[in-house]
């Protein structure tokens, strides 16, 4: 077997089994469990919380959106090149310019927020209780507990935003032409993904998904990409370019779905508690900086 083929082969298992394994413990083990919380044990289930927040904070903004902006800014330049276009004569320059600078990527990403707007807002027009809390009426006795849960719908939307974007990181790993750097990679999106699985997981507990629902959530989440390593090492073998233009489009969409999960749902649920505020920008602050440090080299 090839040396560079068997170490995408052994991402690919390590891509599976430590996401899973990081997902499932606050997915199964009880202390996790929000509505059982009290005093000390609610404290610090908030900070992980917080710093679960920050970790998404620091994955939409520095992960998939940073991604998108740059995969979709490149294929729009991949194009311009070869289709051929003329030189910028000094009559149409600033016309030319405009075309040149517009934020195509950004309005992709737009068009992800938006649609999950549009789709909560039938789905909540249509059936109300879709996106209501599922344990409101357990924590009722203690005023002091946290406020009500995610919705069941964001937090699908959350695991999907998240499952979709893993496909394009296992790709990235099964598309690299070098031991080195796919070893580099892998370990960078190791990291990232096992700290994201363990966040996905605690949200999922927090939404009040079903334990069947959440270990399924997490399974898949956890395939997703060795799923893009192999559709990588694939695309590697049969020299095949892909539809890179359809891939980037769709990584935008799922970073602004990402987007408005993080921002209207995760980040407002965290900071509604009642926990010290100065300890709450500490955490949250926490996760985006092993985010930002993960960046680095993801």
């Amino acid at each position: 077997m090839d040396q560079l083929l068997a170490v995408k082969i052994g991402c690919l298992a390590g891509l599976l089994v430590v996401p899973l394994l990081c997902g499932l413990i606050p997915a199964l083990v009880k202390w996790f469990q929000s509505n059982m919380a009290r005093g000390k044990h609610r404290r610090i289930l908030s900070f992980i919380g917080c710093f679960a927040a920050g970790v998404f904070l620091g994955a939409c903004i520095m992960h998939m959106v940073a991604d998108a902006l740059g995969d979709i800014q490149e294929e729009i330049q991949k194009r311009r090149h070869q289709g051929g276009l003329p030189h910028k004569t000094n009559c149409t320059s600033e016309e030319d310019n405009d075309s040149d600078n517009y934020p195509f990527g950004e309005l992709i990403i737009c068009f992800g927020f938006f649609l999950v707007f549009i789709i909560e807002s039938v789905v909540l027009h249509c059936c109300p209780q879709a996106v209501h809390s599922h344990g409101d009426h357990e924590n009722q006795d203690d005023h002091k507990d946290p406020p009500e849960s995610h919705s069941s719908f964001r937090a699908f939307v959350l695991f999907l935003s998240l499952s979709f974007h893993s496909v394009f990181e296992g790709l990235a790993i099964g598309v690299q032409k070098e031991e080195t750097a796919a070893i580099q990679l892998c370990l960078a999106v190791l990291i990232h993904k096992g700290i994201v699985a363990f966040s996905l997981a605690l949200k999922l507990v927090q939404s009040g998904t079903n334990i069947r629902w959440r270990v399924l959530y997490l399974v898949v989440f956890a395939l997703m990409s060795p799923a893009g390593i192999g559709v990588g090492i694939g695309v590697s073998l049969s020299n095949g370019d892909g539809s890179s233009l359809a891939q980037a489009v769709l990584e935008g969409v799922a970073a602004g779905t990402f987007l408005y999960v993080t921002f209207l749902e995760i980040l407002p649920y965290e900071l509604r508690s009642r926990e010290s505020p100065l300890s709450k920008f500490f955490f949250i602050s926490l996760g985006f900086c092993i985010m930002a440090i993960i960046a680095i080299w993801a």
